[in-house]
């Protein structure tokens, strides 16, 4: 690497202890990717939306969506062009987005995303992924609502990247480490950016897709901490409850993996729920979920 050009090859390596780390422009192409099996594959989307805001009222402004297949070991084995639809909000774009996206009112003027492709897209695969999919399902669904209740996993989340030898989990960043650099904060460039850190090898040999389907497979239980007393409140945010204020009722909750549940049952039981604690329920409302209800957006009040 001292002399010359580097290899194709020679990328960087995560928490490797070269001098220098080489980072080469993320190009992801369409086909076949002449790796893994061909037999019992599945068929994933990853979706990215960039929207006029960051609240649950701000519109879509573009959305893009790219196909994959991958063998049952989780090795993406061909992908398929990428498609991506810019749309007008109705409204100017606020100067940030503009920074923060590149697009400007006069690009998105009069355009519009073809619904009718973008759900036949996202219904024809049998899991939807995104990089932040708390975010990306929320506008998806509530732009598209013909794509309501597909199978999501999400990338940042459903992965243990610190575990795998990654620092951090923001997706460029991840990107970086894995030796690629991309046009950040366009829907389609972060589209490929997911499926480039999918495609990782970690330390258990197996790849970073291979994990997040594992984890996004297996059933998950929300806990919901119905008639806690208003003391409690920072145990439970301390452990990971958060307040939700469109429920019904109104209470703290979490979701914790199938492995914790009774881990979980126990610790409301002796902090919660004892007669000590002041309850004004017998116990929690437990909920399962799968990966059709996770990652859904809340519904909002009539």
């Amino acid at each position: 690497m001292r002399d010359g050009i580097p290899a194709p090859d020679a990328l960087c390596a995560v928490n490797g202890e070269d001098d220098v780390r080489l980072l080469r422009r993320l190009d992801v192409r369409e086909g076949e990717t002449g790796v893994g099996g061909r037999i019992n594959t599945i068929i994933g989307v990853v979706v990215d939306v960039e929207t006029s805001g960051l609240g649950d009222d701000d519109k879509v402004i573009e959305l893009a969506l790219r196909r994959f297949r991958a063998d049952q070991d989780g090795v993406i084995v061909k992908i398929d062009r990428g498609y991506s639809w810019l749309e007008d909000p109705g409204r100017d774009l606020p100067e940030d987005i503009v920074r923060l996206t590149g697009l400007t009112d006069a690009e998105v003027a009069g355009q519009v995303i073809d619904e009718d492709a973008a759900v036949r897209l996202l219904k024809s695969a049998d899991f939807v992924c995104a990089h932040n999919a708390v975010f990306d399902r929320a506008h998806v669904e509530r732009r598209l609502p013909g794509a309501a209740g597909l199978a999501w996993c999400c990338s940042c989340k459903d992965i243990d990247w610190r575990a795998g030898g990654y620092d951090g989990r923001s997706l460029g960043w991840l990107l970086a480490q894995a030796g690629y650099f991309h046009g950040a904060h366009r829907a389609g460039d972060d589209v490929d950016a997911v499926i480039q850190i999918l495609r990782q090898h970690l330390p258990n040999g197996g790849t970073a897709l291979a994990e997040m389907l594992a984890t996004a497979r297996a059933p998950s239980w929300r806990f919901r901490a119905v008639g806690a007393a208003f003391e409690l409140k920072d145990e439970l945010r301390a452990r990971g409850y958060r307040w939700d204020a469109a429920g019904d009722p109104k209470c703290w909750w979490r979701e914790v993996p199938d492995a914790r549940r009774g881990e979980e049952e126990w610790w409301l039981a002796g902090h919660i729920y004892s007669i000590g604690a002041n309850p004004r329920a017998l116990g929690p409302i437990v909920e399962r979920v799968t990966w059709h209800e996770r990652y859904a957006p809340a519904e909002r009040p009539s």
